[in-house]
Formats: structure tokens, sequence, C-alpha cells
């Protein structure tokens, strides 16, 4: 694509996010909303459409060379991954489900599912390539220095086995090495027999009539060419139909891909080449402004000043104060308004600063009269916000959309650009290089500032200083004394510095004497902080699931799909430890579990995550934590030097494996030595040190979860992912992929939809083993002569054990107990007895009753049913 078609896309990105704004910000405040399910395809909508304006400005950022116009994207681009962020919280809480389904909205929007897909914005790799190199080249030579290469490699190459297995693999060797040698010496005996033969043989060959041979050529070549036909029009047809790849899709990309793939790299060197000169000329082009404006702009300021001073001794009589540095110092002078104005404004401020000072000796004066209604007024403000109602007052109840950190962010990026990109003229700038005028003009007000602080606001303060000390008696004796801040409140203050000292604990740097190298190197050496593997989140295969929205409607919970799963690890995970402002602003999430049987891919993605992000990868589970830093204090010291390490080096993800065994119930024997439990207490404390611009985030990963005691685990891992095994349209894609990946060509000999119909309650790692072991080198280079059936498959499936029913029960039922799943399980009995409340009420029609009976069958009253219809049900339930 061209220049001007991402110049385009971007034109078009922002129209619609101008619309989406206006919907955002309506001229008149909205009423609260009830209906729960109008709330939600509204948040939905909203979601959809942010995540369409967020795709269009990553393809723009990814692939436009010009530095200004890339630095104005990423700043809305930013916002919009945040405002995503937000909205998806908000249908958590609306929904109590971490899984949504928006099959009725991607219809009247008229989009694909394949548009639900979170795009990873590519700039969180590759505008720190550098420095991932660096570190990738230091972990490897920590690694070569502690030997941990070796030991890898040998691992690799050795494997253990019994002795019958050795036994058994000596003669499967032994007989292939006999049947070789009879195999070379019936060829031998069978070639001296065909050489005796034709020694010998005297006896001419018998020849067929002409006719008859070429009638008998005809119908073997016509019976041939026929059945080739057959085949290839079937294979066309399949083709066609969608049911079977061709083969160059299968084996290699178009001849169009790779282009595409090439000029998206040149347009990448383009971008590197125009920041640099963007860099430097920012350099040159600020130089350039000081030595030519800088003086002129000194005497400016000075004159400007001089005569603000001026017009203020005519009107006021006397030389006001110059204005301190907190107050802005000169820049409260050049804000076009009079002298009396700014005279006013700063009197004003002086009053303020006395009411001040005279309240808080009056709040000491006061009895506990005053602060029992100060507690009283606390706790009337603290019930209204609840939803409390005020003594004579009603509140409308309802939902409504709370206030964002995002919006104005966008907003702000969207009257950028509107103020400056929108009708500027890009016709000529060919090379799409940056725009001296607008560097003039930003570093023209730098240069200002600059100006402004260092010479007339020091020069103009003692210049009004030495204007007052001499403009005479009157002057003099309408200056007031400035009173010595010690003498009067001294004691307070001592108090006062006394109390922050209590209040502020700083933590203890148990490794202040010591670099992060070294810490780095250690904690490489001691093998907590390990490689993560190269594997994107796209390799993680799942398809959408296409009846969740109607199994939810006819009150059925559906198992989540793959694709949510891979959504969420985008949202929950890569975006906010990619971008820095993003995880700042938006709900802090320190912790994540995710919870499946063995083989989904929990592992898989947590380095998926570190590989999108650039992450480093710490292992904390508490196999590798065996026998490693034994005690309470030497766990502390490596819990430090951890964090520590992951917030100098961010972003970082600490994984723990088989995070149950942390907080388990009883300790099996087995596993008594290991002492599974050790970090339980202090990782509570760990991670109450991590602030929002920390990007660090805990990933548990647990197989058996319900082992665990809840109330802990579920402090802990505040956001739980339940990773399901996978549906039968993830496991017909899955097989496709894996097949496809390991070289195998997809005949219509081999049936795809048998074989995902099969293994129904398999994962992806059991089929994954399945392919590995049947796609040998000699299978694959037989495909020609003898092509793959599904039947070769069930044999490595039929030696591994499935998920079954009773295992995939159990993750719901602990699911169910978790406090999201209480939530939800409350708000659908509520909802249920709003309705079985509205069939008694028709039932009972309009004949009255006592008031014993009404009590009795009256489960929920009128107002618990208008609250019940609120979106927000939570609050009701809290």
């Amino acid at each position: 694509m061209s220049h001007s078609s991402y110049t385009r896309m971007w034109v078009q990105a922002h129209g619609a996010l101008e619309d989406l704004l206006v919907d955002e910000h309506p001229p008149t405040a909205p009423r609260p909303l009830k209906d729960r399910l109008q709330v939600f395809q509204g948040l939905a909508t909203f979601y959809l459409k942010y995540l369409q304006i967020f795709r269009s400005l990553e393809a723009v950022y990814d692939q436009i060379v010009h530095p200004q116009k890339r630095r104005m994207v990423r700043h809305v681009l930013d916002g919009v991954m945040g405002r995503i962020l937000e909205l998806k919280n908000e249908m958590v809480e609306l929904e109590f489900s971490e899984f949504h389904y928006f099959d009725d909205v991607l219809q009247d929007l008229k989009l694909t599912p394949e548009d639900l897909e979170v795009p990873i914005p590519q700039y969180f790799v590759r505008e720190k390539m550098r420095v991932l190199r660096d570190r990738e080249k230091m972990l490897a030579h920590v690694m070569a220095k502690g030997g941990h290469i070796e030991q890898v490699e040998q691992e690799v190459s050795v494997q253990t086995m019994c002795l019958e297995e050795a036994v058994r693999v000596l003669q499967v060797c032994e007989r292939a090495r006999q049947g070789r040698l009879r195999h070379l010496f019936m060829k031998e005996i069978r070639q001296a027999e065909e050489e005796g033969s034709q020694a010998t043989s005297q006896t001419p060959i018998s020849t067929l009539d002409p006719d008859q041979a070429a009638t008998c050529i005809q119908k073997v070549w016509r019976g041939y060419s026929q059945r080739k036909r057959t085949r290839r029009e079937r294979l066309e047809e399949m083709i066609f139909l969608g049911m079977v790849l061709p083969e160059q899709q299968q084996q290699r990309p178009s001849v169009a891909q790779l282009k595409a793939q090439q000029v998206e790299t040149t347009r990448r060197l383009v971008q590197e080449e125009n920041e640099a000169e963007y860099q430097r000329a920012l350099v040159s082009i600020k130089e350039s402004v000081r030595a030519v404006d800088g003086p002129d702009l000194r005497e400016t300021l000075q004159e400007q000043i001089r005569q603000w001073f001026i017009e203020c001794r005519d009107a006021t009589g006397k030389f006001p104060d110059f204005p301190n540095a907190e107050d802005g110092g000169s820049t409260a002078i050049f804000t076009q308004k009079t002298p009396d104005q700014v005279a006013a404004e700063l009197a004003a401020k002086e009053e303020e600063k006395e009411k001040k000072r005279k309240d808080n000796v009056n709040k000491d004066k006061k009895g506990g009269k005053d602060r029992k209604d100060q507690k009283k007024d606390k706790k009337r403000r603290s019930k209204q916000k609840k939803g409390g109602k005020e003594e004579g007052e009603e509140e409308e109840k309802g939902w409504k959309m709370p206030p964002s950190n995002f919006l104005p962010t966008v907003v702000e990026g969207n009257k950028m650009y509107k103020d400056v990109w929108q009708g500027r003229d890009e016709t000529q700038n060919f090379l799409q290089r940056f725009d001296a005028q607008l560097v003039r003009e930003e570093k023209r007000l730098e240069v200002e500032e600059e100006v402004r602080v260092q010479v007339p606001d020091e020069l103009m303060r003692q210049e009004v200083k030495n204007l007052k000390t001499g403009c005479g008696p009157r002057e003099r004796e309408e200056t007031p004394k400035k009173k010595n801040p010690r003498k009067k409140g001294g004691k307070k203050d001592k108090k006062g510095k006394k109390g922050s000292k209590k209040k502020k604990k700083k933590e203890k740097d148990l490794t202040a004497d010591r670099t992060i190298e070294s810490l780095y190197e250690e904690l490489v050496l001691e093998g907590f902080l390990i490689r993560p593997l190269n594997i994107k989140l796209s390799e993680y295969i799942g398809e959408f699931s296409y009846l969740g929205t109607t199994l939810r409607q006819a009150d059925i919970e559906p198992m989540p799909s793959l694709s949510d799963v891979r959504q969420l690890i985008a949202l929950y995970g890569i975006l906010p430890l990619g971008s820095q402002s993003v995880h700042q602003k938006a709900p802090l999430m320190k912790t994540l579990l995710l919870a499946g049987p063995g083989g989904v891919g929990k592992r898989m993605l947590v380095h998926a995550l570190c590989t999108e992000t650039g992450a480093n990868l710490f292992n904390l589970s508490p196999r590798n934590l065996a026998g490693k830093y034994p005690g309470r204090s030497c766990l502390q010291y490596l819990l430090h030097m951890v964090f520590k390490v992951a917030r100098q080096l961010q972003p970082s993800v600490i994984w723990i494996g088989d995070a149950e065994k942390t907080f388990y119930k009883k300790v099996p024997k087995m596993e008594k030595e290991m002492d599974p439990k050790r970090l339980k207490k202090d990782l509570v404390k760990v991670l109450k040190s991590v602030k929002p611009e920390d990007r660090v985030l805990v990933v548990g990963t647990s197989r058996r979860p319900f082992d665990a005691d809840l109330k802990p685990f579920c402090k802990v891992y505040r956001k739980i992912i339940l990773i399901p095994r996978p549906d039968y349209a993830s496991r017909l894609v899955l097989w496709r992929e894996l097949l496809c990946g390991g070289g195998a060509h997809l005949t219509p000999s081999l049936d795809l939809s048998s074989l995902a119909k099969v293994t129904d309650g398999y994962t992806q790692g059991h089929i994954l083993q399945a392919v590995r072991q049947v796609l040998t080198p000699r299978r694959l280079a037989q495909q020609t002569t003898r092509p793959l059936t599904a039947e070769e498959f069930i044999p490595p499936l039929a030696r591994q054990d499935p998920v079954y029913k009773e295992e995939e029960e159990a993750f719901k039922m602990w699911y169910g107990r978790t406090p999201l799943g209480k939530k939800r399980a409350r708000a659908a009995k509520a909802i249920e007895e709003e309705g079985e409340s509205g069939k008694d009420k028709d039932k009972r029609g309009t004949g009255k009753k006592t008031g014993k009976e009404e009590k009795s069958k009256k489960k929920i009253s009128k107002c618990q049913i208008q609250e019940i219809n609120v979106v927000n049900i939570g609050e009701v339930y809290r």
C-alpha cells in the first residue's frame, strides 16, 4: 500500500472515532438505564467499534513513515486501547462473567467473528528490539558461564528407558539389520538367475497382432486418463467448497503475500531513517531558534513586564508583587488580562491562604462536637455514594456510564488531528519527511519558556524589589512585614513532621549494596529467570463459539471457546504490559490465573505473553523453589530480588506453575519435603508493593485448582480464566493446522471431520502428540504413493487418557464457587425469583387477600424488583 492509502485509512479511522465520541458525550445527560440487555448491547457496540478503530490505527502506526504523524497516531492509539479495556471491565461487572458473546451485535454491525480478534501492536517489540537483543546476549552469556546450555543439550539428547524397552529396541534393530542382509542376498540370487536365463534362452519372442496390441494399449491409457481426470475434478470441487486447501496454500505463501511482506519491511526501514532525521532536526532547529530569536525574545519579555508594572502602578497606586514560581511566574502576566484583574487575582490568592490559616487555627480550638458532626457527614456521603437516599431526596436508580480515564486522551488526540493534520496539504511531500515549520513552532515555545525562566523572572523580580525599596515612605509603610514562620506554629510543624515520618514507611532495600547486573546473573544461575519460548499468540489455535448467545438466552451457561481465551490473554496481559500509559490508567490487574485440564495450552499462553511484549520470564513454581533459599528470611530476600529486577527490566511476567500447591488444603505426603506452601504468606505482602507504574504481572497456572483453599487462593488471583478442552470447530481447525505445519498433504482420503469428531474430549496436547508420532520422516516420504488416512491417528490417541466429563464438571463447580461465579449465580437466582413473582401476580389477578397471605407469597417486593432490573446488579447484593 502507498502513503496515500494509509493516510486515507487514518482519515477514515478519525471519522469513525469522531462519530463514536458524539455517542459517548451526548448533548443531554442520558437517564439511568434499567434494562440489563439494553445496556450490554450498548457496551458491546462501543467495544466492537473501538476495536475496529484500534485495528485501523495499529496498521497505520505500523506502516506510516511520517515521524510527526506517527506520534499523533500513537497518542490516540494508546487512548483507544485503554478505552477498550475499560469497556471490557464494565461488561465483566455487568454480566459477572469474563466471557461475552456478541452474535447478535455482530449481525447488526455486519461484522464477522474475525473482527473480534484483538490486534497486538507490533511496536511493543519492534521499538525495543535493540534492548531485547542486548538482553538476549546477556542471558546467553550468563547461561554459558554457568554451564546451563550443556545441561539442556544433554537433557535433550539422552533419554532414559527401562530394561525391557531397551531390549526391545535392540531386538528391532537386529531384526532390521538381518532383514536388510537377507534382502541383498536374495537380490544377488535373482540377478544371477536373470542373467543365466537370458544367456540360455534362444527361442524367438512371440508377437501379437498390431491391431490387438493397439487396442490393448488404448484401453489401458483411456482408463488411466479418465481416472486421473475424475480425481482432479473432484479435488477442484472440494477446494471450491472449502473442504480441502489448495496445495500452494498448504506448502508456501503466494507471490503476492511475499511481495507484501517485502514492502512492509522496506517501509519500516524508511521509518527508521525518517525518525533519525527528525531527531537530528529537533536539536539543530532548537539551537538555531535559540541563537536567532533568543535575544529578541528576552528583550520583548522584559519590555512587556516593565510596561505591565507601570500600568499596575498607574491603576492601583503601587507596584504589585511579582508572581511566585508556584503561580507560574511571568506567565501569569501574559494571560491577556488587565493589571487590575491580575492584581485582584493575586490578592484573592493571598486572602485564601490567610483564610485557610485561620480555619486551621479554629479547627484546633473546636471540641469533639465538630468531629462528631464531621463523622456524621462522612457517613451520610458514603451512603449517598453507595446508592442510599438523602432525607427528602430520591435518586433515580439505574446504570450510568462511569467516568473514563482514557476518553480525555482520545478527545485531545482527535482535536489535535483536526487542528493540525486534517486540512494540511501533503501532496508535495512525496517522501513523507518531517514538517520543519511545525518543529520550529514547537521549539520556539520551548525556547521562550527557557528564556522566561532563566532571565526575565529573576531579573524582573530583583528590579521590582529595587523599585519598591526606592519609591518613598508611603510605599514602604504599605508593604507588609514578613513574619518569621519559625516563631509561630513551630511546635505544630514539628508534630506534623513527626506524623509524616510515621505515615511514610519506606520499604527496606535488602539489596542496596548490589547492582542490577549481579542480581540478574544470580537469578539466571539459580534457574529463576528463564528464556521464554518464541511463541506467538496467533499460534494458539481456536475457533469462535457460534452458539454462545443462543445458549445464554436459553439459561444455559456455555463453555468458553479457545478464541475467547485468546482474546482475554490479549486484553488482560499483552495490552497492559506492552504500553506504559495504558497500564497506569487502566484498571490495575496484578495477578492472573489460568486454570484448566492438562494439555490445553496454559504454559504456551505464558510464553506467548512474554514473546508478544518482550517481557522477562521468572519461574517461581513450587517445584523450582524446592531446596533453594531455605528459611523465611532467605525466601524474602529471593522475592525482593525477583520483584526488584522485574521492576527495573519491565515488562516482566512472574510465572507460578501448579499454583494450587501454594494454597494446598492438605499437603500430600509425597510433597511434604518440597514444602509447596512457602510462598503463601510472603506472596500476598509482596503483591501489595506492586504499583500502577510497575508493568509486572504474576501469572499462575493450575491443573487442579479445586485442591487449593479457595478463600486465600482467590484473594491472590483476582482474575481467573477457565480454559476448557477444545470444541468440535476448534479441533477441526487444530487438526488442519497441525498437519499442514508438520508437512502432511491433505487429500480427500484424510477425513478431518471424522478425526475432529472422534477426538471429542482430547486436548491440544493430545492431538499434537498423536500428529508427531504419525508424521515421521519416513511416513512423510511415502505420501505420494500412500496418502495419509484418519485410521493412522487412532492408535496414538488410544494410548492417551482424554478429559472425562467428571473432570470438566469439577472445573465448572469450582469456578461457580469463585467470587465472580457466586455473583453470577446470585444474579441469576434473583432474576428467576423476579420472574416467578411476576407469574404469581398474573395468577392471583385482582382478588383481595389478607395481609398474612400477601406477606407469605410476596417473596420480593416491588422495590426489590426495581433494584434487580437495574443493570449493575452487583450493587444490590453488596
